[in-house]
């Protein structure tokens, strides 16, 4: 799958995408790089621990999260996504589900297109990702957390988000998914999506796994957002067993560590 200027090995190898939040609410790291300076040393950080992508998102989508207008994402997102391309050497990713600030960052150089509505939020942003090249990560949500067989619609429900990428003329080849953890989903659910995740290899594109300190976390473990970072790690060592292609994380070297190791003991280790 290539991203920007760069190829990934996606079949043999997991990468990481790192969380650059430029919002004054995120539910974990919330204010900390919401200014341009704090965001580009924070980028700089996560490239020298190994992040692989940069995630760039201007709109908290934690629980009870304020929704903000396109305008104010945008001048959030913009200046970041721009900065980060002219001094670094890495793809960028725009965390958003709306159509105008999905323009705005292509136009700013954004690379891939996260969208937490798998393109059924805005049906436009499919169309845009198509027209500017860029990749995509389609994640799985619903508005109610109510399924007849779980995994069965998930796996459905992906579907449907690839056929609106295709339709918009998004090549296969541009597109990863995301079982999205800690969206439409009970507790319960969440678990079984990262137990299971490797059903979405059914669809036979690359998966991307965010379960970067969420609440499942800190409901199994008991633990606040900042003390999530083992529970990360073990959801991060499943994934690569899985055969995840991408980790979404915000503690970059801990996870890196952590594929390492496994792709070590799984004989996938680079030569």
């Amino acid at each position: 799958m290539r991203i920007g200027n760069r190829d990934f090995d996606t079949k043999h190898k997991t990468y990481i995408m790192g969380i650059l939040n430029v919002t004054p609410d995120s539910f974990s790291d919330g204010g900390k790089f919401d200014n341009l300076d704090a965001a580009l040393y924070h980028t700089e950080e996560m490239i020298r621990e190994g992040a692989d992508v940069v995630d760039i998102g201007g709109e908290s989508t934690r629980p009870g999260h304020t929704v903000i207008t396109e305008e104010e994402e945008i001048a959030r997102v913009t200046p970041v996504i721009e900065a980060v391309k002219s001094r670094f050497d890495i793809p960028v990713s725009i965390d958003t589900y709306k159509g105008k600030v999905t323009e705005a960052a292509l136009q700013a150089g954004a690379d891939l297109v996260n969208d937490i509505w798998g393109f059924k939020h805005e049906r436009k942003v499919a169309g845009l990702t198509a027209k500017y090249q860029a990749a995509c990560c389609l994640m799985h949500n619903r508005h109610e957390a109510v399924y007849g067989n779980f995994l069965e619609e998930l796996v459905a429900d992906m579907e449907e988000c690839v056929r609106i990428a295709r339709e918009a003329g998004v090549p296969e080849e541009k597109i990863m998914l995301d079982p999205g953890v800690g969206f439409g989903k009970t507790y319960e659910m969440n678990l079984e999506a990262i137990h299971h995740v490797d059903v979405l290899h059914r669809l036979g594109l690359p998966i991307l796994l965010g379960t970067s300190r969420k609440s499942v976390i800190g409901l199994t473990l008991d633990l606040p957002a900042d003390q999530r970072v083992e529970g990360t790690l073990a959801t991060t060592v499943i994934g690569v067993m899985k055969g995840c292609a991408f980790v979404r994380v915000h503690d970059i070297k801990e996870n890196k560590r952590a594929i390492q190791m496994t792709e070590a003991i799984l004989g996938r280790q680079e030569a």
